[in-house]
């Protein structure tokens, strides 16, 4: 059986229940279309930082946010495009907007189905019409995100779009990954590195990309919790993206449409035509052994 329950607490939450199986969403339409809870059989899959949550002044370090326009930052938080410069914060502004609920379905799996539409504060800093579907689909253990935007404007539309999901994580010495690339990138550093594995987590923060995949899944096996992650991700995604910090009991696997600055490098930038749309799915699938 599936259902869809709404709770109001801080802010109106969706519930999304697969009860065969015991695997449960939180979602919150109104902060970011954000999922900030996925339990399966008691046991939560995401990582949420309770006290950033509860200050709606913060950015939420938890759940999955959405990266839109851009994922990363820009170089002084600028981009040009057409001939004019704009300023834009790290990872855009979906995360920090209240989308709408479009669509509710409790047939043969539970979905959600969210909306965010260009306004004219959007414009100021990304000066296109859009929508941007997201659609969380539920079913035992996994979880499918489809992701549609659509260019409502008169001109191609270029962005990067992204998924940033926090994992729960006690002991990351008992971490062990399969990603599928032998190099990365530290931010902020156009070294290349060549990756065996593993990493330090002496270290006060990890914060690389991979941007040459050899093919569309990753996965992370926890051994301190039973748990592994596997990642799946269509073609549309370039990057992956692994971020971590010391005393945090977190790590972050993320799935980008292109790499950090691509508006003004243009580098893997997704460029939609004038009233179509670009649809893109990712796949979560959580195994407690």
């Amino acid at each position: 059986m599936f259902t869809i329950d709404v709770e109001q607490r801080q802010y109106e939450t969706y519930i999304l229940t697969d009860e065969k199986s015991q695997s449960q969403l939180e979602v919150l339409p109104k902060r970011g279309g954000i999922i900030t809870k996925w339990r399966i059989n008691g046991q939560e899959v995401f990582y949420l930082d309770e006290e950033r949550f509860k200050n709606p002044e913060m950015s939420i370090r938890g759940g999955n946010p959405i990266l839109f326009p851009i994922c990363g930052n820009l170089p002084e938080d600028s981009y040009t495009v057409n001939g004019q410069t704009f300023t834009l914060k790290q990872h855009g502004f979906a995360r920090n907007l209240p989308w709408g609920v479009s669509e509710e379905v409790t047939v043969d799996h539970v979905c959600l189905k969210l909306a965010l539409h260009s306004n004219e504060e959007t414009k100021k800093v990304y000066p296109f019409d859009f929508q941007v579907n997201f659609s969380y689909q539920l079913h035992g253990n996994t979880l499918t995100i489809v992701q549609e935007v659509t260019n409502k404007s008169s001109e191609p539309m270029p962005f990067s779009v992204g998924f940033h999901p926090y994992f729960l994580t006690h002991d990351k010495s008992q971490l062990e990954f399969d990603i599928p690339s032998i190099e990365f990138q530290e931010k902020g550093s156009p070294e290349i590195h060549p990756f065996n594995g593993n990493f330090d987590f002496s270290r006060d923060e990890i914060d690389v990309a991979f941007n040459k995949l050899s093919g569309k899944s990753a996965s992370v096996t926890d051994k301190g919790r039973n748990l592994k992650i596997t990642l799946e991700y269509d073609d549309n995604f370039s990057t992956l993206v692994f971020w971590t910090v010391k005393g945090k009991d977190f790590y972050c696997l993320e799935p980008w449409s292109g790499p950090r600055n691509a508006m003004n490098t243009g580098e893997n930038l997704t460029i939609v035509e004038p009233g179509a749309t670009q649809s893109t799915i990712i796949r979560l699938i959580a195994n407690f052994s």
